[in-house]
């Protein structure tokens, strides 16, 4: 009994050894492909059919093309890889697609497997799988609309700071470039890191006007593309300093109405419950003495 369980333990080793040499995670790479990183036009690492970069290059061109589609489909008109671009994201314009597509798919295994564990009719299954995967593509673009919205909001609140900030560095002798990289490393807020990005397009070799230019039209604030247009004149205007502290005072005069303006709409959005409040019991009493009178006239 003894050995059949020793010969059973061994085969069975022998097995699990050749079994996991099989598998991808325990398999060790070979000497050419340890050597291959170090090669020069060699690819770092092994291309596996399943792995997730293999994959992203499969189905991104796909999910791009039909993401884009369903978003000009249902009114989105801007592409993706400008608000991505201009709220500072990390993944480009495949890797939302990707990801949107993902969720779509999660969206719809989630709605089949509630559908088959309630034992919905067949034509509510028929139209949740539609809506499901929909859903939750939208879902995922008015998360993207909202967060390039409300950057686009933080830029016009920050610029009559920072170009009042500009106007002092420019006021002072600095050079603009010189002044864009001194807000930039000191400042926190969204302009600062869109003057970030602004250095970085200018040190791999495009002019100021240009990455100006590229920043007003990605930013799409009207104010924005006002001071850029004046920063233009860095080259042909003496007093550009003053230029640019009278833009600041006018962004600051916008600013102020309209946040005047949202001060009056939200004292009129006050009076909406208290309207409502006093015509709920008034509508009660004056049903009462109009049913009365009905019954009056019933008999």
């Amino acid at each position: 009994m003894m050995r059949f369980i020793v010969l059973a333990s061994m085969l069975g080793w022998l097995g699990l050894t050749l079994l996991f040499a099989r598998l991808p995670f325990f398999q060790r790479a070979s000497l050419a492909d340890r050597l291959r990183p170090y090669t020069a036009g060699a690819s770092a690492r092994r291309t596996r059919v399943w792995a997730a970069q293999s994959f992203r290059d499969v189905i991104g061109p796909l999910a791009s093309s039909i993401g884009g589609a369903l978003a000009r489909l249902f009114g989105v008109q801007e592409d993706v890889r400008v608000r991505l671009e201009r709220i500072n994201a990390d993944d480009d314009a495949t890797a939302f697609r990707v990801r949107q597509a993902t969720w779509a798919v999660v969206g719809l295994l989630t709605f089949t497997a509630v559908a088959v564990v309630s034992r919905v009719p067949a034509f509510v299954i028929a139209t949740g799988v539609w809506i499901a995967p929909l859903l939750a593509f939208l879902v995922t673009e008015q998360q993207l609309a909202v967060r390039s919205a409300r950057w686009q909001r933080r830029v016009a609140l920050e610029l009559p700071v920072v170009a009042e900030q500009l106007a002092m560095l420019l006021g002072a002798g600095l050079s603009l470039g010189a002044a864009l990289n001194r807000i930039s490393r000191r400042g926190s807020g969204a302009i600062a890191t869109d003057f970030r990005r602004l250095a970085t397009r200018t040190s791999q070799g495009i002019s100021e006007s240009a990455a100006i230019l590229e920043w007003a039209e990605l930013a799409n604030v009207p104010s924005i593309s006002r001071l850029a247009g004046i920063l233009q004149l860095h080259g042909d205007a003496t007093d550009l300093g003053r230029l640019v502290s009278d833009e600041a005072r006018v962004c600051r005069e916008e600013a102020q109405r309209h946040l005047i303006a949202t001060m009056e709409r939200k004292s009129q959005q006050v009076w909406i419950p208290v309207t409502v409040a006093a015509l709920l019991p008034g509508c009660i009493f004056l049903a009462v003495p109009f049913l009365s009178a009905l019954r009056a006239f019933a008999q």
